[in-house]
Protein backbone atom coordinates (compact mmCIF):
# COMPACT_ATOMS: atom_id res chain seq x y z
CA UNK A 1 0.00 0.00 0.00
CA UNK A 2 1.35 3.18 -1.11
CA UNK A 3 2.43 5.57 1.89
CA UNK A 4 0.64 8.63 0.10
CA UNK A 5 -2.72 6.91 -0.34
CA UNK A 6 -4.61 6.03 2.50
CA UNK A 7 -6.77 2.59 2.52
CA UNK A 8 -10.15 3.53 4.19
CA UNK A 9 -11.37 0.79 6.89
CA UNK A 10 -14.45 0.23 8.70
CA UNK A 11 -14.44 0.73 12.48
CA UNK A 12 -17.95 0.42 13.58
CA UNK A 13 -20.86 2.40 12.37
CA UNK A 14 -19.09 6.17 13.41
CA UNK A 15 -15.35 5.49 12.51
CA UNK A 16 -13.43 5.39 9.36
CA UNK A 17 -9.40 4.42 9.85
CA UNK A 18 -7.03 5.68 7.06
CA UNK A 19 -4.32 3.92 7.28
CA UNK A 20 -0.49 3.85 5.48
CA UNK A 21 1.92 1.69 4.36
CA UNK A 22 2.50 -2.19 6.24
CA UNK A 23 2.85 -3.04 9.92
CA UNK A 24 6.05 -1.66 10.99
CA UNK A 25 6.87 1.56 12.43
CA UNK A 26 7.75 3.99 9.68
CA UNK A 27 8.67 7.82 9.59
CA UNK A 28 7.38 8.36 6.46
CA UNK A 29 3.92 6.64 6.94
CA UNK A 30 3.63 8.18 10.02
CA UNK A 31 4.10 11.44 8.44
CA UNK A 32 1.40 11.19 6.27
CA UNK A 33 -1.25 10.11 9.18
CA UNK A 34 -0.15 13.94 10.04
CA UNK A 35 -0.48 15.22 7.08
CA UNK A 36 -3.71 13.86 6.80
CA UNK A 37 -4.84 14.97 9.93
CA UNK A 38 -4.03 18.21 9.36
CA UNK A 39 -5.87 18.46 6.37
CA UNK A 40 -8.95 17.19 8.16
CA UNK A 41 -9.24 19.04 10.91
CA UNK A 42 -8.51 22.21 9.11
CA UNK A 43 -11.22 21.22 6.38
CA UNK A 44 -14.07 20.62 8.94
CA UNK A 45 -15.94 17.95 7.02
CA UNK A 46 -19.43 18.02 7.95
CA UNK A 47 -20.73 15.81 10.70
CA UNK A 48 -16.56 14.32 11.76
CA UNK A 49 -16.51 14.96 15.41
CA UNK A 50 -12.73 14.19 15.87
CA UNK A 51 -9.65 12.35 14.60
CA UNK A 52 -6.75 10.15 16.58
CA UNK A 53 -3.18 9.77 14.64
CA UNK A 54 -1.65 6.25 15.69
CA UNK A 55 1.63 4.82 14.12
CA UNK A 56 0.66 4.54 10.28
CA UNK A 57 -3.40 5.06 10.56
CA UNK A 58 -5.54 8.18 11.34
CA UNK A 59 -9.13 7.20 12.91
CA UNK A 60 -11.81 9.60 11.66
CA UNK A 61 -14.62 9.32 14.16
CA UNK A 62 -18.13 11.01 12.91
CA UNK A 63 -21.46 11.20 14.12
CA UNK A 64 -23.65 8.96 11.74
CA UNK A 65 -26.60 10.93 12.36
CA UNK A 66 -25.13 14.07 10.58
CA UNK A 67 -23.14 12.00 7.90
CA UNK A 68 -22.55 8.73 6.56
CA UNK A 69 -19.23 6.44 6.03
CA UNK A 70 -19.39 7.01 2.20
CA UNK A 71 -19.39 10.68 2.84
CA UNK A 72 -16.56 10.31 5.01
CA UNK A 73 -14.35 8.03 2.80
CA UNK A 74 -14.97 10.50 -0.30
CA UNK A 75 -14.14 13.17 1.35
CA UNK A 76 -10.80 11.49 2.70
CA UNK A 77 -9.85 10.50 -0.76
CA UNK A 78 -9.95 13.96 -1.62
CA UNK A 79 -8.14 15.17 0.68
CA UNK A 80 -5.45 12.65 1.39
CA UNK A 81 -4.61 14.41 -2.18
CA UNK A 82 -4.02 17.58 -1.01
CA UNK A 83 -1.88 15.88 2.22
CA UNK A 84 1.70 17.37 1.76
CA UNK A 85 4.11 15.32 4.24
CA UNK A 86 6.87 17.43 3.19
CA UNK A 87 4.61 20.70 4.65
CA UNK A 88 4.30 19.78 8.20
CA UNK A 89 5.49 21.73 10.73
CA UNK A 90 9.15 20.51 12.50
CA UNK A 91 7.16 19.86 15.92
CA UNK A 92 7.87 21.19 19.59
CA UNK A 93 11.23 19.71 20.73
CA UNK A 94 10.47 18.89 24.82
CA UNK A 95 13.56 17.91 27.41
CA UNK A 96 12.09 15.40 29.46
CA UNK A 97 14.81 15.39 32.39
CA UNK A 98 15.04 12.12 33.88
CA UNK A 99 17.05 10.38 37.18
CA UNK A 100 18.33 6.78 35.46
CA UNK A 101 18.09 3.39 37.39
CA UNK A 102 17.75 2.97 41.53
CA UNK A 103 14.55 3.35 42.82
CA UNK A 104 13.72 5.16 39.71
CA UNK A 105 14.60 3.12 37.28
CA UNK A 106 14.83 -0.68 38.30
CA UNK A 107 15.32 -2.68 35.29
CA UNK A 108 18.33 -0.17 34.35
CA UNK A 109 20.59 -2.80 35.58
CA UNK A 110 19.09 -5.98 34.18
CA UNK A 111 18.60 -4.49 30.86
CA UNK A 112 22.10 -3.39 30.56
CA UNK A 113 23.66 -7.03 31.78
CA UNK A 114 21.18 -8.21 29.14
CA UNK A 115 22.43 -6.09 26.13
CA UNK A 116 26.13 -6.53 27.22
CA UNK A 117 26.33 -2.18 28.26
CA UNK A 118 27.51 -0.45 31.10
CA UNK A 119 24.51 1.45 32.93
CA UNK A 120 25.82 4.28 32.06
CA UNK A 121 26.24 3.28 28.28
CA UNK A 122 22.35 2.74 29.00
CA UNK A 123 21.95 6.10 29.46
CA UNK A 124 24.11 7.76 26.75
CA UNK A 125 22.31 5.82 23.99
CA UNK A 126 19.19 6.33 25.48
CA UNK A 127 20.16 10.31 25.88
CA UNK A 128 22.02 10.41 22.65
CA UNK A 129 18.96 11.13 20.26
CA UNK A 130 16.33 12.87 19.34
CA UNK A 131 12.49 10.70 19.42
CA UNK A 132 9.10 11.24 17.41
CA UNK A 133 6.10 10.80 18.75
CA UNK A 134 4.61 9.18 16.74
CA UNK A 135 1.04 8.95 18.96
CA UNK A 136 -0.79 9.22 22.10
CA UNK A 137 -2.46 6.13 23.77
CA UNK A 138 -2.89 3.55 26.38
CA UNK A 139 -3.18 6.02 29.11
CA UNK A 140 -4.06 9.91 29.07
CA UNK A 141 -0.47 11.64 27.37
CA UNK A 142 1.10 7.88 26.93
CA UNK A 143 3.57 9.05 24.32
CA UNK A 144 5.29 5.87 22.00
CA UNK A 145 7.96 7.49 20.99
CA UNK A 146 10.84 6.38 18.60
CA UNK A 147 12.76 4.77 17.79
CA UNK A 148 15.64 3.49 19.88
CA UNK A 149 19.48 2.65 19.08
CA UNK A 150 19.33 -0.83 18.26
CA UNK A 151 21.45 -2.07 21.08
CA UNK A 152 18.46 -0.87 23.48
CA UNK A 153 16.01 -3.04 21.69
CA UNK A 154 14.66 -5.40 24.20
CA UNK A 155 11.80 -7.19 24.26
CA UNK A 156 8.46 -6.50 26.86
CA UNK A 157 8.85 -8.00 30.29
CA UNK A 158 7.29 -11.65 30.06
CA UNK A 159 4.90 -10.82 32.81
CA UNK A 160 3.65 -7.59 32.89
CA UNK A 161 3.77 -5.66 36.23
CA UNK A 162 -0.05 -4.85 38.06
CA UNK A 163 1.52 -1.14 39.39
CA UNK A 164 4.31 1.08 37.51
CA UNK A 165 4.65 4.61 38.97
CA UNK A 166 3.43 7.66 36.75
CA UNK A 167 5.89 9.19 34.93
CA UNK A 168 8.37 6.69 34.61
CA UNK A 169 10.55 6.13 31.71
CA UNK A 170 10.68 3.01 29.81
CA UNK A 171 11.21 0.82 26.61
CA UNK A 172 10.38 -1.43 24.80
CA UNK A 173 11.29 -2.92 21.08
CA UNK A 174 11.75 0.10 19.20
CA UNK A 175 9.76 2.56 21.30
CA UNK A 176 10.25 4.57 24.30
CA UNK A 177 7.82 6.24 26.71
CA UNK A 178 6.52 7.72 30.10
CA UNK A 179 3.82 6.25 32.05
CA UNK A 180 1.79 9.11 32.93
CA UNK A 181 -0.59 7.67 35.56
CA UNK A 182 0.19 5.13 37.68
CA UNK A 183 -0.70 1.94 35.79
CA UNK A 184 0.25 -1.72 34.82
CA UNK A 185 2.73 -2.28 32.35
CA UNK A 186 4.80 -4.34 30.72
CA UNK A 187 7.94 -2.40 29.41
CA UNK A 188 11.61 -1.93 30.97
CA UNK A 189 11.73 0.74 33.64
CA UNK A 190 14.91 2.52 32.81
CA UNK A 191 14.16 6.04 35.29
CA UNK A 192 11.79 8.95 36.14
CA UNK A 193 11.20 11.98 35.26
CA UNK A 194 9.72 15.27 37.53
CA UNK A 195 7.78 16.45 34.56
CA UNK A 196 4.12 15.92 34.32
CA UNK A 197 3.09 14.15 31.10
CA UNK A 198 -0.49 14.39 32.12
CA UNK A 199 -1.79 16.81 34.77
CA UNK A 200 -5.64 17.51 34.02
CA UNK A 201 -5.59 20.53 36.25
CA UNK A 202 -3.33 22.45 33.55
CA UNK A 203 -4.66 23.91 30.60
CA UNK A 204 -3.37 22.19 28.25
CA UNK A 205 -3.65 18.78 30.48
CA UNK A 206 -0.89 17.01 28.06
CA UNK A 207 3.18 17.53 27.47
CA UNK A 208 3.19 15.93 24.81
CA UNK A 209 1.13 15.33 21.00
CA UNK A 210 1.75 13.62 17.90
CA UNK A 211 3.91 15.27 16.04
CA UNK A 212 6.64 16.69 18.78
CA UNK A 213 10.04 15.37 19.02
CA UNK A 214 11.41 14.98 22.25
CA UNK A 215 14.89 14.40 23.78
CA UNK A 216 15.69 12.96 27.22
CA UNK A 217 18.34 14.43 29.78
CA UNK A 218 20.06 12.68 32.22
CA UNK A 219 19.91 14.70 36.38
CA UNK A 220 20.57 13.48 39.61
CA UNK A 221 18.61 11.72 41.88
CA UNK A 222 18.74 14.61 43.60
CA UNK A 223 18.23 17.26 41.22
CA UNK A 224 15.32 15.10 40.68
CA UNK A 225 13.86 15.14 44.26
CA UNK A 226 13.83 18.85 43.61
CA UNK A 227 12.24 19.26 40.82
CA UNK A 228 9.31 16.27 41.24
CA UNK A 229 5.72 17.40 42.26
CA UNK A 230 5.10 17.75 45.85
CA UNK A 231 1.99 16.74 45.71
CA UNK A 232 0.59 14.47 43.14
CA UNK A 233 -2.61 13.39 44.77
CA UNK A 234 -6.02 13.83 43.18
CA UNK A 235 -7.96 16.74 43.05
CA UNK A 236 -10.63 17.31 46.18
CA UNK A 237 -13.69 16.46 45.64
CA UNK A 238 -16.58 18.92 45.48
CA UNK A 239 -17.93 19.16 48.97
CA UNK A 240 -21.10 20.78 48.73
CA UNK A 241 -21.86 23.43 51.49
CA UNK A 242 -25.84 21.97 51.55
CA UNK A 243 -26.04 18.74 50.73
CA UNK A 244 -29.04 16.59 48.85
CA UNK A 245 -27.59 13.54 49.68
CA UNK A 246 -25.62 11.63 52.23
CA UNK A 247 -23.59 8.54 50.60
CA UNK A 248 -24.28 5.94 53.59
CA UNK A 249 -22.93 3.50 51.69
CA UNK A 250 -20.85 3.55 48.31
CA UNK A 251 -21.24 0.55 46.84
CA UNK A 252 -18.81 -1.38 44.45
CA UNK A 253 -18.36 1.32 41.70
CA UNK A 254 -20.87 4.04 41.70
CA UNK A 255 -19.70 7.40 39.45
CA UNK A 256 -20.95 10.36 38.25
CA UNK A 257 -21.69 9.77 33.87
CA UNK A 258 -22.83 11.55 31.61
CA UNK A 259 -22.25 11.17 27.91
CA UNK A 260 -18.87 11.79 28.31
CA UNK A 261 -16.17 14.03 26.58
CA UNK A 262 -15.50 13.83 23.02
CA UNK A 263 -12.36 15.37 20.93
CA UNK A 264 -9.89 14.48 23.74
CA UNK A 265 -9.03 10.40 21.79
CA UNK A 266 -5.58 11.95 20.24
CA UNK A 267 -3.89 12.54 23.47
CA UNK A 268 -4.76 9.17 24.62
CA UNK A 269 -7.86 10.05 26.91
CA UNK A 270 -11.32 8.06 26.07
CA UNK A 271 -14.77 9.70 26.03
CA UNK A 272 -16.10 7.64 29.18
CA UNK A 273 -19.69 8.63 29.99
CA UNK A 274 -22.77 6.56 30.63
CA UNK A 275 -22.68 2.80 29.67
CA UNK A 276 -26.18 2.78 28.84
CA UNK A 277 -26.94 6.20 27.07
CA UNK A 278 -30.30 5.60 26.55
CA UNK A 279 -31.37 4.40 30.08
CA UNK A 280 -29.35 7.66 31.78
CA UNK A 281 -31.10 9.81 29.13
CA UNK A 282 -34.53 8.38 30.19
CA UNK A 283 -33.57 9.10 33.58
CA UNK A 284 -33.36 12.17 33.26
CA UNK A 285 -36.18 12.88 30.82
CA UNK A 286 -38.22 11.56 33.91
CA UNK A 287 -37.23 14.80 36.12
CA UNK A 288 -37.65 17.08 33.23
CA UNK A 289 -33.64 17.05 33.35
CA UNK A 290 -31.63 17.69 29.98
CA UNK A 291 -30.68 14.13 28.33
CA UNK A 292 -27.08 14.24 29.17
CA UNK A 293 -27.31 15.37 32.47
CA UNK A 294 -24.71 14.20 35.15
CA UNK A 295 -26.38 11.59 37.24
CA UNK A 296 -24.98 8.56 39.15
CA UNK A 297 -23.77 5.07 37.43
CA UNK A 298 -24.29 2.18 39.83
CA UNK A 299 -23.64 -1.69 39.70
CA UNK A 300 -24.23 -4.18 42.34
CA UNK A 301 -24.14 -4.34 44.98
CA UNK A 302 -25.44 -0.41 44.92
CA UNK A 303 -25.13 2.65 46.61
CA UNK A 304 -26.89 3.48 50.09
CA UNK A 305 -27.86 7.10 49.68
CA UNK A 306 -29.76 9.70 52.28
CA UNK A 307 -32.15 12.05 51.71
CA UNK A 308 -30.83 15.48 53.46
CA UNK A 309 -33.83 17.35 52.48
CA UNK A 310 -36.74 17.08 50.41
CA UNK A 311 -36.00 16.05 46.34
CA UNK A 312 -36.33 13.45 44.24
CA UNK A 313 -34.68 10.99 42.15
CA UNK A 314 -35.57 8.47 39.11
CA UNK A 315 -34.36 5.56 38.79
CA UNK A 316 -33.50 3.46 35.41
CA UNK A 317 -31.31 0.57 33.59
CA UNK A 318 -30.64 -2.91 35.36
CA UNK A 319 -33.03 -3.67 38.08
CA UNK A 320 -31.12 -3.93 41.13
CA UNK A 321 -34.21 -4.15 43.56
CA UNK A 322 -34.50 -0.84 44.65
CA UNK A 323 -36.08 -0.13 47.98
CA UNK A 324 -36.90 3.18 50.02
CA UNK A 325 -37.46 3.02 53.43
CA UNK A 326 -36.91 -0.80 53.11
CA UNK A 327 -40.20 -0.99 50.38
CA UNK A 328 -39.37 -1.84 46.86
CA UNK A 329 -38.97 1.33 44.72
CA UNK A 330 -40.37 1.29 41.00
CA UNK A 331 -38.18 1.51 38.15
CA UNK A 332 -38.43 3.68 34.97
CA UNK A 333 -40.18 6.17 37.35
CA UNK A 334 -39.60 9.62 38.91
CA UNK A 335 -40.36 9.80 42.93
CA UNK A 336 -40.17 12.21 45.47
CA UNK A 337 -38.10 11.56 48.48
CA UNK A 338 -38.27 13.63 51.78
CA UNK A 339 -35.65 14.07 54.17
CA UNK A 340 -34.11 11.48 56.14
CA UNK A 341 -35.37 9.02 53.42
CA UNK A 342 -33.03 5.77 52.73
CA UNK A 343 -32.83 4.83 48.84
CA UNK A 344 -30.53 1.58 48.90
CA UNK A 345 -30.84 -1.52 46.29
CA UNK A 346 -30.47 -5.55 46.64
CA UNK A 347 -29.93 -8.14 44.76
CA UNK A 348 -29.48 -7.45 41.23
CA UNK A 349 -32.40 -8.69 38.88
CA UNK A 350 -31.59 -8.05 35.15
CA UNK A 351 -28.77 -6.03 33.74
CA UNK A 352 -25.16 -4.77 34.67
CA UNK A 353 -26.30 -0.86 35.41
CA UNK A 354 -28.46 1.46 36.81
CA UNK A 355 -29.15 5.09 36.57
CA UNK A 356 -29.85 7.38 39.76
CA UNK A 357 -30.92 10.78 38.32
CA UNK A 358 -31.58 14.26 40.70
CA UNK A 359 -33.22 17.27 39.81
CA UNK A 360 -31.40 19.31 37.22
CA UNK A 361 -28.37 16.71 37.25
CA UNK A 362 -25.70 16.33 39.99
CA UNK A 363 -23.96 19.39 40.56
CA UNK A 364 -20.20 18.65 39.98
CA UNK A 365 -17.82 20.92 38.24
CA UNK A 366 -16.96 19.55 34.15
CA UNK A 367 -13.47 18.64 33.77
CA UNK A 368 -12.39 19.29 30.00
CA UNK A 369 -16.19 20.01 29.12
CA UNK A 370 -17.95 16.95 30.62
CA UNK A 371 -18.79 15.96 34.15
CA UNK A 372 -18.48 12.11 33.26
CA UNK A 373 -15.83 10.42 35.80
CA UNK A 374 -12.73 8.67 34.47
CA UNK A 375 -11.52 7.38 36.87
CA UNK A 376 -7.82 6.07 35.82
CA UNK A 377 -7.12 9.51 34.68
CA UNK A 378 -8.24 11.19 37.94
CA UNK A 379 -10.57 13.34 35.89
CA UNK A 380 -14.42 14.45 36.46
CA UNK A 381 -17.28 13.47 38.69
CA UNK A 382 -16.87 13.41 42.45
CA UNK A 383 -13.11 14.32 42.39
CA UNK A 384 -11.80 12.24 39.33
CA UNK A 385 -13.11 8.69 41.94
CA UNK A 386 -15.98 6.55 42.55
CA UNK A 387 -18.42 7.30 45.52
CA UNK A 388 -17.28 6.83 49.08
CA UNK A 389 -19.07 5.82 52.42
CA UNK A 390 -19.91 9.30 53.82
CA UNK A 391 -19.24 11.73 50.24
CA UNK A 392 -22.16 14.71 50.11
CA UNK A 393 -23.87 15.21 47.01
CA UNK A 394 -25.89 18.47 45.84
CA UNK A 395 -28.68 18.50 43.05
CA UNK A 396 -28.68 21.71 40.41
CA UNK A 397 -31.86 22.24 40.73
CA UNK A 398 -33.81 22.12 44.28
CA UNK A 399 -36.69 20.60 43.01
CA UNK A 400 -37.46 18.51 39.75
CA UNK A 401 -38.94 20.27 36.28
CA UNK A 402 -41.11 17.06 36.32
CA UNK A 403 -42.22 13.93 37.42
CA UNK A 404 -43.17 11.29 35.16
CA UNK A 405 -42.85 7.72 33.89
CA UNK A 406 -42.06 5.31 31.29
CA UNK A 407 -44.84 3.31 30.82
CA UNK A 408 -43.60 -0.63 30.81
CA UNK A 409 -44.53 -1.81 27.35
CA UNK A 410 -42.03 1.23 25.99
CA UNK A 411 -39.15 0.37 28.06
CA UNK A 412 -36.40 -0.47 26.30
CA UNK A 413 -34.89 -4.64 26.80
CA UNK A 414 -32.27 -4.27 29.82
CA UNK A 415 -30.14 -7.72 30.49
CA UNK A 416 -30.70 -11.21 29.04
CA UNK A 417 -29.95 -12.76 26.40
CA UNK A 418 -29.47 -10.38 22.96
CA UNK A 419 -28.67 -10.14 19.55
CA UNK A 420 -26.17 -6.94 18.29
CA UNK A 421 -25.28 -5.56 15.26
CA UNK A 422 -21.93 -5.40 14.36
CA UNK A 423 -19.01 -4.23 11.98
CA UNK A 424 -16.65 -6.55 10.05
CA UNK A 425 -13.13 -5.28 10.71
CA UNK A 426 -10.83 -3.18 10.38
CA UNK A 427 -8.66 -6.23 10.42
CA UNK A 428 -11.11 -9.38 9.87
CA UNK A 429 -8.39 -10.39 7.36
CA UNK A 430 -6.34 -11.38 10.11
CA UNK A 431 -8.39 -13.70 11.19
CA UNK A 432 -9.78 -17.45 9.31
CA UNK A 433 -12.95 -17.88 7.52
CA UNK A 434 -13.83 -20.23 10.95
CA UNK A 435 -13.14 -17.68 13.41
CA UNK A 436 -15.17 -15.30 11.44
CA UNK A 437 -18.12 -17.84 11.33
CA UNK A 438 -18.06 -18.44 15.14
CA UNK A 439 -17.80 -14.96 15.82
CA UNK A 440 -21.54 -14.29 14.01
CA UNK A 441 -22.50 -17.65 14.54
CA UNK A 442 -22.12 -18.92 17.91
CA UNK A 443 -23.23 -17.88 21.44
CA UNK A 444 -20.94 -15.76 23.72
CA UNK A 445 -21.42 -14.16 27.22
CA UNK A 446 -19.60 -11.38 29.65
CA UNK A 447 -16.67 -12.95 31.48
CA UNK A 448 -15.50 -13.07 34.82
CA UNK A 449 -13.62 -9.67 33.99
CA UNK A 450 -16.33 -6.89 32.87
CA UNK A 451 -15.89 -3.82 34.10
CA UNK A 452 -15.98 -0.10 32.49
CA UNK A 453 -12.77 -0.71 30.45
CA UNK A 454 -13.98 -4.01 28.71
CA UNK A 455 -15.73 -7.28 28.84
CA UNK A 456 -13.28 -10.36 28.37
CA UNK A 457 -16.41 -12.70 26.66
CA UNK A 458 -16.68 -16.34 27.39
CA UNK A 459 -17.02 -18.33 24.16
CA UNK A 460 -15.38 -19.85 21.14
CA UNK A 461 -11.84 -19.03 21.01
CA UNK A 462 -10.89 -16.72 17.33
CA UNK A 463 -8.29 -18.25 15.55
CA UNK A 464 -6.11 -15.70 13.59
CA UNK A 465 -4.07 -16.80 10.56
CA UNK A 466 -0.75 -15.79 11.42
CA UNK A 467 0.03 -12.68 13.66
CA UNK A 468 -1.94 -11.74 16.59
CA UNK A 469 -0.12 -8.51 16.73
CA UNK A 470 -0.21 -5.00 15.03
CA UNK A 471 1.12 -1.84 15.30
CA UNK A 472 -1.28 0.36 18.07
CA UNK A 473 -4.39 1.25 15.88
CA UNK A 474 -7.22 3.13 17.24
CA UNK A 475 -9.86 1.94 19.19
CA UNK A 476 -13.27 3.04 20.32
CA UNK A 477 -16.07 1.46 22.66
CA UNK A 478 -17.68 -1.52 20.35
CA UNK A 479 -14.47 -2.34 19.01
CA UNK A 480 -13.83 -6.60 19.22
CA UNK A 481 -10.33 -6.79 20.08
CA UNK A 482 -8.70 -10.66 20.05
CA UNK A 483 -5.29 -11.54 21.93
CA UNK A 484 -3.60 -14.51 20.74
CA UNK A 485 -4.80 -16.50 23.43
CA UNK A 486 -8.24 -16.31 20.97
CA UNK A 487 -10.67 -14.74 23.58
CA UNK A 488 -12.92 -11.39 22.14
CA UNK A 489 -12.68 -8.44 24.81
CA UNK A 490 -15.08 -5.54 23.57
CA UNK A 491 -13.99 -2.23 24.34
CA UNK A 492 -16.16 -0.08 26.42
CA UNK A 493 -16.89 3.72 27.17
CA UNK A 494 -13.32 3.79 29.31
CA UNK A 495 -11.31 1.33 26.97
CA UNK A 496 -8.27 2.52 25.92
CA UNK A 497 -8.24 4.72 22.57
CA UNK A 498 -5.75 2.82 20.95
CA UNK A 499 -4.47 -0.82 20.88
CA UNK A 500 -1.95 -3.40 19.02
CA UNK A 501 -4.23 -6.55 18.55
CA UNK A 502 -6.44 -7.47 15.96
CA UNK A 503 -10.26 -6.25 15.29
CA UNK A 504 -12.55 -8.63 13.98
CA UNK A 505 -15.42 -6.55 14.32
CA UNK A 506 -16.74 -3.59 16.19
CA UNK A 507 -20.62 -3.27 17.53
CA UNK A 508 -22.66 -0.65 16.21
CA UNK A 509 -22.80 2.33 19.08
CA UNK A 510 -26.60 1.97 19.49
CA UNK A 511 -26.63 -1.58 20.20
CA UNK A 512 -23.40 -1.77 22.65
CA UNK A 513 -25.40 -0.76 25.39
CA UNK A 514 -26.57 -4.48 25.16
CA UNK A 515 -23.52 -5.96 25.75
CA UNK A 516 -23.06 -3.60 28.47
CA UNK A 517 -26.23 -4.73 30.39
CA UNK A 518 -25.88 -8.36 29.93
CA UNK A 519 -24.42 -10.49 32.58
CA UNK A 520 -22.40 -13.35 32.89
CA UNK A 521 -24.32 -16.63 31.31
CA UNK A 522 -26.61 -13.97 29.20
CA UNK A 523 -26.16 -15.01 25.79
CA UNK A 524 -24.74 -12.18 23.23
CA UNK A 525 -25.07 -12.79 19.77
CA UNK A 526 -22.98 -10.59 16.47
CA UNK A 527 -25.03 -10.23 13.24
CA UNK A 528 -22.85 -8.33 10.68
CA UNK A 529 -24.55 -5.61 8.99
CA UNK A 530 -22.85 -3.71 6.11
CA UNK A 531 -20.55 -0.67 6.74
CA UNK A 532 -22.58 1.59 4.19
CA UNK A 533 -26.03 0.91 6.18
CA UNK A 534 -24.75 0.69 9.87
CA UNK A 535 -25.91 4.65 9.82
CA UNK A 536 -29.19 3.71 9.43
CA UNK A 537 -29.17 1.64 13.57
CA UNK A 538 -28.63 5.31 14.89
CA UNK A 539 -31.03 7.29 12.77
CA UNK A 540 -33.50 4.45 14.07
CA UNK A 541 -32.70 4.82 17.56
CA UNK A 542 -32.70 8.69 17.50
CA UNK A 543 -36.07 8.14 16.04
CA UNK A 544 -37.14 5.73 18.45
CA UNK A 545 -35.90 7.89 21.69
CA UNK A 546 -38.06 10.98 20.35
CA UNK A 547 -41.42 8.92 20.29
CA UNK A 548 -40.95 7.56 23.72
CA UNK A 549 -44.48 9.05 25.65
CA UNK A 550 -43.76 9.58 28.89
CA UNK A 551 -46.55 9.30 31.53
CA UNK A 552 -47.12 11.43 34.69
CA UNK A 553 -45.99 9.28 38.03
CA UNK A 554 -48.65 9.08 40.28
CA UNK A 555 -46.26 10.38 43.71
Amino acid sequence: MSVTTPRLLPLGDWGVVAEFGGDEISDAANAAVLALRRVVDAERLPGVVETLPTYRSLLVVFDPLRTTAAAVREALLALAGRADPSSLPAGRVVELPTAYGGVHGPDLASLAAEVGLTEEAVVAAHTGREYRVYMLGFSPGFPYMGTLPEVLRVPRLRSPRTYVPQRTVALAGQQTGVYPVASPGGWRLIGRTPLRIYDPTREPPFLLDAGDRARFVAISEREYDLRAPADESPAAPPVPASPDFVVERGGLWTTVQDFGRPAYRRFGLPQSGAMDPLALRIANLLLGNSPGAAALECTAPGPRLVAARRTAVAITGADLSPVVNGRPAPGWTAMSLREGDVLEFGAPRAGQWAYIAVPGGLDVPPALGSRATYVRGDLGGYGGRRLLDGDLLACERRAPGALLRLPERARPPVGGACTVRAVLGPQETYFTDAAVGALLGQEFSPGVHADRVGYRLDGPRLEHRASAELLSDGLMPGAIQVPSGGQAIVIMADGPTAGGYPKIAAVVRTDLRLVAQARRGDAVRFRAVGWDQAHLAAREAAAAAASLRLERASD
